[in-house]
């Protein structure tokens, strides 16, 4: 059964779909959450706390979302960044919050972001509640979200590497250094094309598969040098 604050977080989602944030009311929010209004605001302090607590929840379900993306496939590096490509490019279509946060256009639609370590707290005493300390911190920059994606795909691909039994470069830290780099760029290829799609989408998810592909082949589990490796 959803708690108070999941209900709260619906009912905001669901009535930024029919209109603007502006026109987004906490009375109407607590209402069809089947809550009292005093319990929106004990649970997020204000109508600006309880918009970042919706977009971080989106942003946690979108990093939630690559982790099984790098979860299903069992495949090399480029079919687990395939797949983060697919659910990157499906996620940001689908929800603008999501779109928001990775490319940083928000539109009047939407709630206004507020910079990390600029939130309620900046106006005065922070909410007492626990699920609004979070979100007193702000909305992670689009360059913070990628990094995110960035290091899950990283983990994923140690821990691949682990259960498969790859040898390491050894005793050569450059050697490691240099493919942990071309690891952290070919990641951040793929979620920057995926979102080129969102813009612009190619004509079919075949389509889609042979370009992000063609992009990734070279580099870090593939063959021959990315341009930053070439450049170094």
């Amino acid at each position: 059964m959803p708690t108070a604050r999941d209900a709260l977080l619906d009912a905001a989602f669901i009535a930024l779909a029919d209109r603007p944030w502006s026109g987004v009311r906490m009375v109407d929010v607590a209402s069809s959450a089947g809550v009292s209004r005093q319990t929106l605001y004990n649970e997020f302090g204000s109508k600006d706390g309880l918009a970042r607590a919706l977009v971080l929840r989106e942003a946690d379900a979108y990093l939630a979302g690559v982790e099984r993306a790098l979860a299903e496939r069992s495949g090399d590096l480029r079919d687990r960044l395939l797949s983060v490509a697919e659910w990157t490019a499906g996620a940001a279509r689908a929800n603008p919050l999501v779109r928001a946060l990775l490319t940083g256009c928000w539109g009047e639609r939407l709630p206004a972001p507020h910079p990390a370590g600029l939130g309620a707290g900046t106006r005065g005493p922070p909410s007492p509640g626990p699920a609004q300390r979070r979100a007193d911190i702000g909305t992670p920059a689009p360059a913070e979200l990628i990094a995110a994606v960035r290091d899950k795909t990283v983990a994923a691909e140690e821990r691949g590497r682990s259960d498969r039994k790859d040898p390491r470069p050894s005793g050569d830290s450059r050697a490691a250094k240099d493919e942990a780099g071309e690891l952290a760029y070919r990641c951040e290829l793929t979620v920057r094309l995926a979102l080129s799609y969102v813009v612009a989408p190619a004509s079919s998810r075949e389509e889609f598969g042979r370009l992000i592909g063609a992009a990734l082949a070279g580099g870090a589990g593939v063959s021959g040098p990315s341009p930053r490796a070439a450049g170094r």
